[in-house]
Protein backbone atom coordinates (compact mmCIF):
# COMPACT_ATOMS: atom_id res chain seq x y z
CA UNK A 1 0.00 0.00 0.00
CA UNK A 2 1.81 3.34 -0.90
CA UNK A 3 1.03 6.02 0.94
CA UNK A 4 2.67 8.43 3.38
CA UNK A 5 2.46 5.58 6.68
CA UNK A 6 3.91 2.48 4.86
CA UNK A 7 4.50 -0.26 7.16
CA UNK A 8 7.81 -0.82 5.94
CA UNK A 9 9.01 1.74 8.35
CA UNK A 10 10.96 3.28 5.32
CA UNK A 11 10.11 6.68 4.65
CA UNK A 12 10.75 8.42 1.65
CA UNK A 13 12.34 12.17 1.20
CA UNK A 14 9.94 14.81 0.07
CA UNK A 15 11.03 16.15 -2.88
CA UNK A 16 8.83 19.37 -3.11
CA UNK A 17 9.19 22.68 -1.59
CA UNK A 18 5.75 24.58 -0.55
CA UNK A 19 5.89 27.98 -1.79
CA UNK A 20 2.82 29.54 -0.62
CA UNK A 21 4.47 31.20 2.38
CA UNK A 22 6.81 32.56 0.40
CA UNK A 23 4.30 34.27 -2.28
CA UNK A 24 2.36 35.35 0.87
CA UNK A 25 5.35 37.46 2.69
CA UNK A 26 6.43 38.87 -0.85
CA UNK A 27 2.77 40.03 -1.14
CA UNK A 28 2.97 41.87 2.14
CA UNK A 29 6.52 43.25 1.40
CA UNK A 30 5.08 44.64 -1.93
CA UNK A 31 1.97 46.46 0.05
CA UNK A 32 4.43 47.71 2.37
CA UNK A 33 7.19 49.09 -0.23
CA UNK A 34 3.98 50.55 -2.36
CA UNK A 35 2.74 52.43 0.68
CA UNK A 36 6.15 53.86 2.10
CA UNK A 37 7.68 54.69 -1.13
CA UNK A 38 5.33 57.85 -1.87
CA UNK A 39 6.10 58.59 1.50
CA UNK A 40 9.36 58.92 1.76
CA UNK A 41 9.52 61.13 -1.66
CA UNK A 42 7.17 64.35 -0.41
CA UNK A 43 8.89 67.38 -0.26
CA UNK A 44 8.06 71.60 -1.11
CA UNK A 45 7.16 72.28 -4.48
CA UNK A 46 9.36 74.78 -5.51
CA UNK A 47 10.17 75.93 -8.85
CA UNK A 48 14.11 76.41 -8.54
CA UNK A 49 15.74 78.64 -11.02
CA UNK A 50 17.86 76.78 -13.94
CA UNK A 51 21.75 78.07 -14.05
CA UNK A 52 24.90 75.73 -14.41
CA UNK A 53 27.03 75.85 -11.31
CA UNK A 54 29.30 73.34 -9.55
CA UNK A 55 27.85 70.71 -7.01
CA UNK A 56 28.80 71.26 -3.79
CA UNK A 57 30.71 68.97 -1.27
CA UNK A 58 29.31 68.01 1.72
CA UNK A 59 29.96 65.50 4.23
CA UNK A 60 28.40 62.05 4.88
CA UNK A 61 27.48 62.84 8.53
CA UNK A 62 26.63 66.39 8.46
CA UNK A 63 23.32 67.05 6.84
CA UNK A 64 22.78 70.14 5.37
CA UNK A 65 19.89 72.42 6.83
CA UNK A 66 17.40 72.97 3.46
CA UNK A 67 15.16 76.51 4.16
CA UNK A 68 12.51 76.47 1.36
CA UNK A 69 10.63 79.43 0.24
CA UNK A 70 7.31 77.94 -1.86
CA UNK A 71 5.55 80.18 -4.61
CA UNK A 72 2.68 81.78 -2.01
CA UNK A 73 6.02 83.06 0.34
CA UNK A 74 5.96 80.27 2.86
CA UNK A 75 8.98 78.71 4.57
CA UNK A 76 9.80 75.51 5.02
CA UNK A 77 13.12 74.18 6.97
CA UNK A 78 14.60 70.03 6.06
CA UNK A 79 16.75 68.66 8.41
CA UNK A 80 17.31 65.02 6.65
CA UNK A 81 14.04 63.63 5.59
CA UNK A 82 12.16 65.93 7.94
CA UNK A 83 10.24 69.00 6.20
CA UNK A 84 8.10 71.16 8.04
CA UNK A 85 6.12 74.45 7.80
CA UNK A 86 7.27 77.17 9.80
CA UNK A 87 7.23 81.34 10.33
CA UNK A 88 10.21 83.43 9.87
CA UNK A 89 10.40 83.51 13.71
CA UNK A 90 10.01 79.64 14.32
CA UNK A 91 12.78 79.05 11.50
CA UNK A 92 15.20 81.95 13.18
CA UNK A 93 14.85 79.70 16.82
CA UNK A 94 15.11 76.13 14.94
CA UNK A 95 18.38 76.80 12.85
CA UNK A 96 19.87 78.24 16.03
CA UNK A 97 18.93 75.33 18.27
CA UNK A 98 20.48 73.21 14.89
CA UNK A 99 23.44 75.00 14.96
CA UNK A 100 24.26 75.29 18.87
CA UNK A 101 23.89 71.15 18.96
CA UNK A 102 25.51 70.75 15.15
CA UNK A 103 28.13 73.90 14.44
CA UNK A 104 29.20 74.16 10.89
CA UNK A 105 25.99 72.55 9.67
CA UNK A 106 25.53 73.87 5.93
CA UNK A 107 22.26 75.81 5.26
CA UNK A 108 20.74 75.92 2.01
CA UNK A 109 18.01 78.21 0.61
CA UNK A 110 15.63 76.54 -1.77
CA UNK A 111 13.35 79.69 -3.21
CA UNK A 112 10.87 79.80 -5.80
CA UNK A 113 12.11 81.51 -8.89
CA UNK A 114 8.31 83.20 -8.64
CA UNK A 115 9.54 84.62 -5.05
CA UNK A 116 10.16 88.54 -5.08
CA UNK A 117 13.89 88.82 -4.29
CA UNK A 118 13.31 91.19 -1.32
CA UNK A 119 11.78 87.96 0.74
CA UNK A 120 15.01 85.93 -0.07
CA UNK A 121 17.15 88.79 1.12
CA UNK A 122 14.90 88.91 4.48
CA UNK A 123 15.35 85.33 4.92
CA UNK A 124 19.09 85.45 4.38
CA UNK A 125 19.12 88.04 6.87
CA UNK A 126 17.11 86.63 9.46
CA UNK A 127 19.87 83.63 8.84
CA UNK A 128 22.46 85.81 9.69
CA UNK A 129 21.28 87.00 13.31
CA UNK A 130 20.65 83.21 13.93
CA UNK A 131 24.47 82.45 13.48
CA UNK A 132 25.04 81.12 9.61
CA UNK A 133 28.10 82.70 8.72
CA UNK A 134 26.98 81.06 5.03
CA UNK A 135 24.25 80.61 3.71
CA UNK A 136 24.18 78.68 -0.14
CA UNK A 137 21.91 79.07 -2.57
CA UNK A 138 20.28 76.03 -4.56
CA UNK A 139 19.33 76.34 -7.93
CA UNK A 140 18.47 73.16 -10.58
CA UNK A 141 20.97 72.64 -14.08
CA UNK A 142 19.27 73.99 -16.82
CA UNK A 143 17.38 71.82 -19.32
CA UNK A 144 18.67 71.23 -22.76
CA UNK A 145 16.27 71.49 -25.59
Amino acid sequence: MQGPFNRSGKSKPMGEINVVPFIDVMLVLLVIFMITVPMLTQGVQVDLPQVTSEPIETQEDNDPVIISVDRDGGYFITLGEDSTAVSLEQMSERVTAILQRRPGTPVMVRGDRNVPYGQIVLLMSTLQRSGVANVGLLSEPPQDG
